[in-house]
């Protein structure tokens, strides 16, 4: 985790339902851009951490969402830096194919939520906060690139909030590298 001068920081998590398991040659594209986009990921400018599953250098075998459902859930400095990585980086090219891996979601997939510097989310909290979107719509509280709020309009929700499910076993909220 790199040190900040920002009071908030810029938590995400989306889910993903996945068309076929991951050992299936129908999503060996997908899992063969892992490795790299997560590398991006680390080294991009305003990355704090990322959920990784203990031993294993993503996330995609903890299923706390479903068991054909992987996540992703990060901390960034601020939106900016979320942005540039997710539109302007290698992972564009993830964002592009997804159809060709991933069912289309109803309901909202990402949400964004200001957390204190230094606190790493728990994959419950960060489930509640989808589960808040979906029901109430963006908010200080939940939200989404679309319908953002900034960190001070959030202030009132930067409390940590009590998980809602408990983090899945087998998962590490340590630092998934050092961002320059």
């Amino acid at each position: 985790m790199t040190a900040s001068a920002h009071a908030a920081h810029l938590a995400e998590l989306n889910i993903a339902t996945l068309r076929h398991p991951l050992d299936d040659p129908r999503i060996a594209p997908f899992v063969e851009m892992l490795d790299p986009v997560n590398a991006a990921a680390d080294d991009a400018p305003g990355f704090v951490w990322r959920l990784v599953e203990e031993g294993s250098p993503d996330a995609t075998g903890l299923r706390p969402a479903g068991e054909n459902v992987i996540v992703n859930l990060s901390v960034w400095e601020t939106p900016e830096a979320l942005w540039d990585f997710t539109y302007r980086s290698g992972h564009l090219e993830v964002m592009r194919q997804r159809r060709e891996w991933f069912e289309r979601h109803v309901e909202a997939h990402l949400v964004l939520w200001w957390v204190p510097a230094g606190h790493l989310p728990t994959v419950g909290e960060a489930l509640g906060r989808l589960a808040d979107l979906q029901a109430n719509g963006p908010s200080p509280r939940a939200f989404t690139f679309a319908s953002s709020f900034a960190a001070a309009e959030a202030a009132e929700h930067l409390e940590v909030a009590a998980p809602t499910r408990p983090a899945p076993a087998g998962a590490t909220l340590t630092p998934a590298g050092d961002a320059n």
